[in-house]
């Protein structure tokens, strides 16, 4: 792991699209209707988005009784256990669709189908993914019958396992995720998911543009945290005036 020599409490960002390099990472939330940040947490760059976001929004929900219907994230909150989360809360959450690119020539994971009456998975050509076991991840591995498949013509576009075996993987909270997915597609996700990118992306934008928040001014987690919160008082400071002015 790499580690800073001159702000140890940094974190090194290897992303695609981004730039790499020791950084801190403002993980913020806004509400949908003022555009308000009701949030600001600082991480360091190498602690992924969808960490800290539960205990963010439970202690908000907390400390200002918010009444939460709906959250828009983007698609590095894809998780299991942040759907899992939502659910348990009665949350209607929105989050972007990850792609994932399948290895060349083989059969990606939507081909086979899900029993959950039976809990087994079926495959393209109709045979029998069984249960195995739950590791401690929380997935279960579902495996197919290495007797059946080596005869099987699609066996080079559904794996090159030496064992003529094919293995999927499914989280136990994989059902939240799916419903997640649902979500999305609806006329009220795509709605929400819309408003995502004029409230919390602008919300960052303004905070980098206009406010100086691309920099760090000093180092040290609790420093940046500092930067941070001050930034999005008056970011909010702002809004308020703003929105008072429009009330005359």
């Amino acid at each position: 792991m790499k580690v800073s020599t001159s702000d140890p409490e940094s974190g090194y960002m290897y992303r695609e699209n981004k730039p790499e390099g020791f950084f801190y990472l403002d993980h913020r939330t806004t509400d949908l209707k003022y555009n308000i940040i009701t949030d600001v947490h600082v991480t360091a760059g190498n602690v992924h988005d969808s960490t800290p976001y539960v205990a963010r929004l439970d202690r908000q929900m907390k400390r200002f009784q918010f009444q939460v219907e709906a959250v828009a994230l983007d698609s590095g909150y894809l998780t299991s256990p942040i759907c899992k989360a939502l659910h348990d809360r009665k949350i209607f959450g929105v989050i972007a669709h990850r792609r994932f690119s399948p290895v060349k020539g083989l059969f990606p994971k939507k081909k086979f189908v899900y029993i959950e009456e039976a809990d087994h998975y079926v495959c393209p050509s109709n045979q029998i993914l069984s249960y195995r076991t739950t590791d401690r991840e929380g997935y279960s591995h579902y495996k197919s019958d290495p007797e059946v498949c080596k005869d099987c013509p699609l066996l080079v576009q559904c794996t090159r396992s030496k064992k003529k075996q094919k293995v999927i993987t499914r989280h136990v909270w994989e059902k939240h995720k799916e419903q997640i997915r649902e979500n999305r597609l609806s006329k009220s996700g795509k709605m929400l998911y819309k408003k995502r990118s004029q409230s919390i992306e602008r919300s960052f934008a303004d905070a980098k543009e206009l406010h100086g928040l691309r920099y760090c001014r000093m180092r040290g987690l609790r420093n940046v945290q500092e930067q941070a919160l001050m930034t999005a008082a008056c970011q909010n400071l702002k809004k308020i005036a703003n929105h008072l002015a429009k009330q005359g």
